[in-house]
């Protein structure tokens, strides 16, 4: 038999993976815990034992996309932390290669987003989760600082601030021209500029 241990854990990931399409098909209120429960092939039992609701479900979507961008940005750095340029090329490359979901996620992500700014317990949650990634990458970006000889004219978080932002922004802009915005297109035309701006 499984272990305890892993089948939470397996029920846990199709139980986001399932709540990812239905949030992306019907929106974040119009889905419910019956629908995301069906989609995973399990109970409002097996849903309540994972996640107290549906915001906290979310969150742990957050946590999971970011703790694996995470993952694969640190997987790269023993070969390119002393190459800044290069490996702010391939980070850029592991955000293309997850183009083909983007509109799925940015869906989900921008409502919860309008969600919280109406929602102040959604806000503190999702700022929490943020800040956290940021954190994250900031340290990385240090370390890589440290590695590559770069000094930073600005606080390395603001620069995490700006990479995040253009991301963000220049993700919503593809999606809805994909023609004129091809998916990576602004970030590796621009955050090569920004960081040579705002380091020496």
């Amino acid at each position: 038999m499984e272990p305890p241990k892993r089948r939470r854990s397996n029920t846990r990931a199709r139980l986001l993976e399932g709540a990812l399409d239905v949030f992306a098909e019907r929106g974040f209120h119009g889905a419910s815990v019956e629908d995301i429960c069906d989609r995973a092939g399990f109970t409002r039992g097996a849903f309540y034992s994972n996640f107290a609701s549906k915001d906290e479900l979310v969150i742990a979507l957050f946590q999971a996309t970011t703790d694996r961008l995470i993952e694969q940005i640190s997987e790269l750095l023993p070969e390119l932390a002393d190459q800044p340029v290069t490996l702010l090329d391939a980070v850029l490359g592991l955000l293309d290669e997850a183009a083909p979901d983007q509109r799925r996620w940015h869906l989900v992500s921008t409502e919860f987003t309008l969600h919280a700014l109406r929602n102040p317990e959604a806000a503190r949650a999702l700022n929490e989760q943020r800040a956290l990634f940021r954190a994250r990458l900031t340290q990385l970006v240090e370390e890589i600082g440290q590695t590559g000889g770069l000094t930073f004219s600005v606080p390395p978080e603001q620069f995490v601030r700006v990479v995040i932002a253009l991301h963000e922004g220049a993700r919503s802009q593809s999606l809805l021209e994909p023609r004129k915005v091809p998916a990576g297109s602004l970030e590796h035309t621009f955050l090569p500029m920004v960081l040579s701006a705002v380091t020496s």
